[in-house]
């Protein structure tokens, strides 16, 4: 069931010796020479910065474990499929009675890290590479260390404190790297490395509007001041937030919400940063692995495995004549945007419309893009800042814009508390399935009463972090420790 496409870029043998770790390895399908000169253009440099986007195609990256830790396990998705089904730990997840063997998180962590290596490998080439133009090695450079800071993103909201591997390791590996490789850092050197990494690509990315033809999907500069911006707001830097987000220029809202999930609306207007679900132009066909198929409909009429199922909590939660609500969740009985029906015996109410493609939709590699960054966020991202600083008559008009473009009347609120629940609120609606529900009831403190409303219970001073993988902590043998709440 699962094939991860790799490009050729990634797979050093030289660079690999250098990680003793197993959580740290790539499974390499070909090998490059150790010698530069035979990569040293500048499409041997843009290889290595393909490689990290494709990364991001890896069934463990962005498939089925990534869509438990990051939806299945939060109050707006269920494990869904057929009850006997256990996707090997989902219904656990679900549950949350999960544990630090539990394979989901595992995954996501040895990805992640996977990635990070690639990333560490183009910069430990890049200085060799003299044939290849600097400004394109720059450029690639302040893509790398984009990637590398969403990557570290992904791991301290996940997991807290996690190393901070920040380069290669030497051969044979040092002690100082070994330790490097396996000690945990605190929250907040984390947190300085990647706001670190994201000013060095601030400083390095042209703005969006410098891309064009098939370079569309790389990394800008309003990519790096939006992550820097949710950056901020995880850390509650307020001001920071609302500096950061006027600095994301070039972007507005699409005017219709279902548009930018389907084909035709790839990297649009509001896009500032999705995974491209084709992969590399070089290699069409190769998608997320299995992203498309594991989420759609199940049992008889349908055509999928059926996990990631919505909730009836999230269905309920928008107001009538909200078009988001037919955006996002595709209905038992329905007929989708491109004409196909929805048997009325497919085995689960609700199913992840966001995940679905009309093009690829039973093939194990979806062309489904990844929404990741997107310019309603940064509206959203201030009008929360502003009005956590206190200046909520200048949150509530951004609120409105939201509301506005899912067909909605203006916010009655205007108190900052009230205002504060309806910024949860349309973040719950607009990014549902985008992989930010669980990261927002944590860091908002709602987690306890949304999964509580859910029929779960979340554990205050365990489940706010996800539990360090045992084999990491096996390896790592006393330099690093399991988060609370007794894994």
């Amino acid at each position: 069931m699962k094939r991860i496409y790799i490009s050729m870029f990634v797979l050093s043998g030289l660079f690999l010796s250098g990680c003793s770790n197993d959580f740290l390895d790539v499974e390499p399908t070909e090998a490059i020479p150790a010698d530069p000169n035979l990569v040293n253009s500048d499409d041997g440099a843009k290889g290595f910065v393909t490689a990290i986007y494709n990364q991001f195609l890896g069934w463990e990256m962005s498939s089925f474990g990534w869509n438990a830790v990051s939806s299945i396990i939060s109050d707006d998705a269920d494990k869904g499929s057929d009850p006997g089904d256990t996707g090997g730990d989902k219904d656990i997840v679900d549950a949350l009675t999960y544990n630090a063997s539990t394979a989901s998180f595992e995954s996501t962590w040895n990805a992640n890290y996977a990635g990070i290596n690639r990333c560490n490998q183009a910069l430990a080439m890049f200085p060799k590479l003299d044939k290849a133009s600097p400004d394109l090695k720059a450029r690639l450079v302040g893509e790398t260390k984009f990637m590398r800071a969403f990557m570290y993103f992904t791991l301290v909201k996940g997991y807290g404190g996690v190393p901070i591997i920040d380069h290669l390791a030497t051969v044979p590996i040092s002690e100082e790297d070994r330790k490097m490789q396996l000690t945990r850092k605190s929250v907040a050197e984390v947190y300085a490395f990647i706001e670190q990494d994201l000013n060095d690509a601030i400083a390095a990315l042209p703005v969006k509007s410098a891309y064009t033809g098939a370079d569309v999907v790389r990394a800008s500069k309003g990519a790096a001041y939006a992550l820097l911006a949710k950056v901020n707001l995880y850390q509650k830097n307020w001001q920071k937030v609302i500096d950061n987000c006027d600095k994301v220029t070039g972007y507005s809202l699409v005017s219709d919400y279902a548009l930018q999930y389907k084909k035709e609306g790839e990297f649009g207007p509001e896009s500032i940063f999705e995974i491209n679900g084709v992969g590399s132009t070089s290699s069409p066909g190769f998608g997320i692995g299995n992203y498309t198929v594991s989420q759609a409909p199940r049992g008889a009429g349908g055509w999928g495995w059926g996990f990631n199922t919505p909730t009836k909590g999230l269905a309920d939660a928008y107001e009538a004549g909200d078009v988001r609500r037919a955006a996002t969740i595709i209905f038992r009985g329905s007929t989708l945007y491109d004409g196909r029906e929805v048997a009325s015996t497919v085995a689960n109410p609700r199913y992840n419309y966001k995940a679905y493609s009309s093009s690829f939709y039973n093939q194990e590699f979806t062309d489904t893009n990844l929404r990741y960054l997107r310019y309603a966020e940064v509206i959203l991202m201030k009008a929360e800042a502003l009005n956590e600083l206190g200046d909520t008559s200048a949150a509530i008009p951004l609120v409105n814009q939201i509301r506005k473009r899912a067909g909605l009347g203006n916010t009655p609120f205007t108190s900052q508390s009230d205002i504060r629940k309806a910024i949860y609120k349309e973040r719950r609606l607009e990014f549902a399935f985008e992989h930010d529900r669980w990261f927002d009831i944590v860091r908002t403190g709602q987690a306890e009463a949304a999964m509580a409303a859910d029929g779960k219970t979340f554990i205050v001073g365990k489940h706010e972090l996800w539990p360090i993988p045992t084999s990491f902590l096996r390896e790592a043998n006393g330099l690093s420790d399991q988060n609370p709440g007794g894994y």
